[in-house]
């Protein structure tokens, strides 16, 4: 990998890059993780049988005035928290009573970071639920105590505001997926609830799954899409509310890196506002909320449907959900998301068919790619020889004219390379065209979510750093670890630029300035997966071959000769490229300016 595609990736990096510190808990944060780890405990003791009723009732009776009890879903105010499931090949989700609704969301299959299932969110701290204006005073769903009904594939939650009159969530899962159907019944309320809207309200806090939650942050972001508009999310950098008045919203996501949870109404949200918070505490990614306005049109029955994804970040999973899911997943800026989506996920997904190890599939992937490139590789190579080897009379030239006059100095240069038929760019313009294909890989290796959890050769998980040395301490620059993969990447990409030297023949400040941004790259990319740093480093080995092979191709007296022979060749019989038609009307327009100065 040459300088200038090093260059262009440590722009895109440091944009991206970011240090995220963490912080002791305080004696707040240690008793809200005892709640959370009671909460959790209390779910797991839970069977699957229709309701199991918690041994905790969470509101007692005697502390409740009887005003409240006799006011608006009074006897609903009050119980004991109990938990249903239902699930199936795809999903466990584990129900609460409090609420009515889904308190945790297990994808099967699926492992964290050390080894235990893949919990979406759990505990207290999801809240999902309705906000409604009952005779002025704002009764949340996510406060009241729900009946729950239960058959094979469904289950119905019931909170009675008077006996003819209540709320309803009906959740349905169908086998063999990871879709959840969502059913809000308002029955007889349309007397009682105040306005023409409803507000949902949905909160959650993302808990940690992969081993650099740095990285996990870096890739995580509320995600929402406009009605006939592409989906755009909110910062993955810094803490950020946003409210959604551009257009009625399709849907909504709380996207993790490798996961994610969506909504889908079956008639688009009027307009809402999402939050997310980066979390500082152990164990956790950030936090999300969402709130979503509904249309009230004040009927005797009202029914809202929808639609919950809970499921992974693969992309042809997403593709096949429909309404644009799969772009959530960054892919990289323009044109880079177009080669990764057309070009690169293509490519692979067919090597993928094969069956072969993840490690021999980026082998062949980078094999062909710099097949693909090898004609603009040559192109570079002897552009940069013709460069090379007319030196000596560029120094000639310098010495004549000296260093002073600038000016006069191009003009000079300019005048060899029209004499011998040199492009000056012509080494640049290649390794230009290859650039974006390059750095595509920089975005698409990280969000690849088939390479989570295979392993190649020493590499654990192909989706995150190997850990080469542990430090046990974090080090400026370099963090907690070493990964060996991204050593391998940096000295073969050093010997890489010893040898694009001696090629290009470069000197002063841009003979070293080559050896210092892969120093820089060695703490940028520490972290990154193994992956990417696999396939940089495979770039590398596989240009050095391509060099070696075309250096066996290429004279340089042949080279020398030809350079030669253009110089003494009639003007008429040189091949006029559009470089030395440009070349000939700036030469054109500087003698008129000498002349006008004269």
């Amino acid at each position: 990998m040459d300088r200038n595609t090093f260059t262009g990736l440590f722009l895109i990096m440091i944009v991206l890059a970011g240090s995220f510190y963490f912080f002791k808990p305080s004696e707040a944060d240690i008793k809200k993780e005892k709640e959370r780890i009671a909460a959790d405990s209390i779910q797991k003791s839970a069977t699957t049988a229709n309701q199991t009723t918690l041994p905790t009732a969470t509101a007692p009776v005697a502390e409740v005035d009887s005003a409240t009890l006799n006011g608006p879903f009074g006897k609903s105010i009050t119980g004991t928290e109990a938990v249903s499931t239902l699930e199936n090949e795809s999903l466990k989700l584990t129900f609460t009573n409090k609420g009515g609704k889904i308190l945790s969301a297990e994808v099967k299959g699926q492992k964290n970071f050390e080894g235990k299932p893949v919990v979406l969110f759990s505990g207290i701290e999801n809240k999902f639920g309705l906000n409604l204006n009952i005779g002025g005073k704002i009764i949340n769903t996510n406060d009241l105590y729900f009946t729950a009904t239960t058959s094979a594939t469904t289950l119905s939650m019931r909170s009675n505001y008077l006996a003819d009159k209540y709320i309803e969530f009906v959740y349905d899962l169908k086998a063999n997926s990871s879709n959840v159907g969502m059913n809000i019944n308002l029955n007889g309320l349309n007397q009682v609830i105040q306005g023409n809207t409803i507000n949902l309200n949905w909160e959650t806090t993302l808990v940690q799954q992969e081993k650099d939650v740095a990285n996990e942050q870096r890739y995580s972001a509320p995600y929402y899409k406009y009605l006939d508009k592409s989906p755009d999310h909110l910062s993955v950098a810094k803490d950020q509310k946003e409210e959604l008045k551009e257009g009625k919203i399709e849907w909504f996501s709380f996207k993790q890196h490798f996961f994610s949870a969506v909504l889908l109404p079956a008639v688009p949200f009027e307009k809402g506002d999402m939050e997310v918070k980066v979390s500082t505490k152990p164990g956790q990614v950030k936090w999300y909320s969402a709130n979503m306005q509904l249309q009230f049109n004040q009927l005797a029955q009202q029914s809202y449907a929808m639609k919950f994804y809970f499921g992974t970040n693969k992309f042809s999973t997403l593709k096949a959900q429909g309404n644009e899911f799969e772009k959530q997943i960054d892919m990289g800026y323009w044109p880079l998301k177009y080669i990764n989506r057309f070009v690169v996920l293509p490519f692979f997904n067919f090597l993928e068919g094969f069956g072969w190890n993840y490690g021999l599939i980026i082998l062949v992937l980078t094999i062909a790619l710099k097949a693909a490139m090898s004609p603009l590789t040559y192109k570079s190579y002897v552009s940069m020889a013709k460069m090379r080897i007319l030196k000596p009379e560029m120094d000639v030239i310098k010495a004549k004219v000296g260093e002073d006059n600038a000016t006069l100095l191009q003009q000079e240069y300019l005048k060899l390379y029209k004499q011998v038929g040199v492009n000056p760019l012509g080494g640049c313009l290649p390794m230009l065209l290859q650039l974006p294909f390059v750095m595509a890989f920089f975005f698409f290796f990280p969000n690849l979510f088939e390479l989570r959890g295979h392993s190649f050769l020493w590499m654990k998980d192909l989706s995150t750093y190997d850990e080469f040395i542990k430090f046990g301490v974090k080090l400026p620059f370099i963090g907690n670890h070493l990964s060996l993969m991204c050593i391998l990447m940096t000295i073969s990409t050093l010997i890489y630029t010893y040898f694009n030297n001696q090629i290009s023949g470069a000197t002063g400040q841009m003979k070293y300035i080559g050896y210092i941004m892969p120093i820089v790259f060695l703490g940028v990319l520490n972290s990154y997966p193994s992956g990417l740093n696999y396939y940089y480093f495979l770039a590398n080995m596989l240009t050095f071959a391509q060099q070696f092979l075309i250096k066996s191709m290429v004279d340089d007296d042949k080279i020398h000769r030809t350079l030669q022979e253009n110089k003494i060749k009639p003007a008429e019989q040189k091949k006029k490229s559009k470089f030395g038609s440009r070349l000939d009307d700036y030469m054109r327009q500087q003698n008129q300016l000498k002349q006008k100065k004269d």
